[in-house]
């Protein structure tokens, strides 16, 4: 983002001046404290006032995407959807994260069919039969919460169903590996296991991440993988939990525009999302 007058548009494109917009909250974002958590193995292991701000965005992500439920059918485009986040997100005083990260176009991202992440909103129209990911994330007073869901677009097919079905089964037994003691290779192990027994693959590709403090953190956490490898969980850890599942073969292409990712055989992909956080005695989801 390129750096503002105060008396200039604000980005935005609200039509408000920049210091009677976002003025205010990007300068408490620059405040933020960003090292006052300890770290294990490079994951910052959160406050709790740091875990109060992030679960307070978390809380707003989750309710953007609740006010897409009833307004996502066949004849809107994706530009719409971007449109609905990108206003609901400013109105409640937030930031879209994606806008402008690294170039990136839009308020949130809107995957399609065989698109398996980072797609870029635009005039395509939803068809009765389609299945679709928006990924949307917020930053509220400085803190990151990340979701994404799946929208089944009319009268979908039973493979299409069954792969999202699958898809959010595979994330729900990855968050309840999510415990103290455990390792992140238990959550990789659980997703693969389920994904695979069902005849599905589990991208390789792109994988879960420390969130909260910025919108990408340490670790990484894969979708698949060993039982008792990996970091120790530890409570206050915070990231995402974000399978990406293919109906074919895990193999992924990245289209000319250097976001859009589509299944290199071009089946049908599904994707899922949460952001947790380790508890004292379990997890956590700060997204649902």
């Amino acid at each position: 983002m390129c750096k503002l007058s105060r008396n200039d548009p604000c980005w935005c494109g609200s039509g408000k001046k920049y210091k009677s917009c976002h003025l205010k909250q990007d300068l408490m974002r620059r405040r933020t404290p960003r090292k006052s958590a300890p770290q294990r193995n490079g994951i910052i292991i959160k406050t709790d006032a740091q875990v109060a701000g992030i679960r307070a965005s978390c809380q707003l992500t989750s309710e953007i995407l609740d006010t897409l439920e009833t307004r996502i059918v066949a004849g809107i485009t994706t530009d719409q959807i971007n449109t609905w986040v990108h206003e609901a997100t400013v109105a409640r005083g937030a930031v879209p994260a994606p806008l402008n990260y690294r170039g990136f176009p839009k308020s949130t991202c809107t995957s399609l069919n065989e698109m398996v992440c980072h797609g870029i909103p635009d005039g395509t129209r939803l068809q009765d039969g389609d299945i679709l990911n928006v990924d949307v994330t917020c930053i509220l007073a400085g803190y990151y919460g990340d979701s994404s869901r799946m929208f089944l677009i009319g009268n979908v097919s039973e493979e299409a169903r069954r792969l999202v079905t699958v898809t959010k089964e595979c994330l729900d037994m990855g968050i309840a590996q999510v415990q103290p003691g455990n390792q992140f290779g238990d959550i990789g192990h659980a997703i693969q296991t389920h994904a695979e027994s069902h005849g599905f693959s589990v991208v390789r590709a792109f994988v879960g991440h420390g969130v909260g403090i910025q919108f990408h953190e340490p670790p990484n956490v894969t979708h698949y993988g060993h039982r008792h490898t990996g970091p120790i969980l530890e409570p206050n850890m915070v990231f995402t939990i974000e399978p990406m599942i293919n109906a074919g073969a895990y193999q992924v292409k990245i289209l000319d525009d250097g976001w859009t990712t589509i299944t290199a055989d071009g089946s049908l992909s599904a994707q899922w999302e949460h952001t947790v956080r380790v508890t004292e005695s379990g997890v956590e989801v700060l997204t649902a």
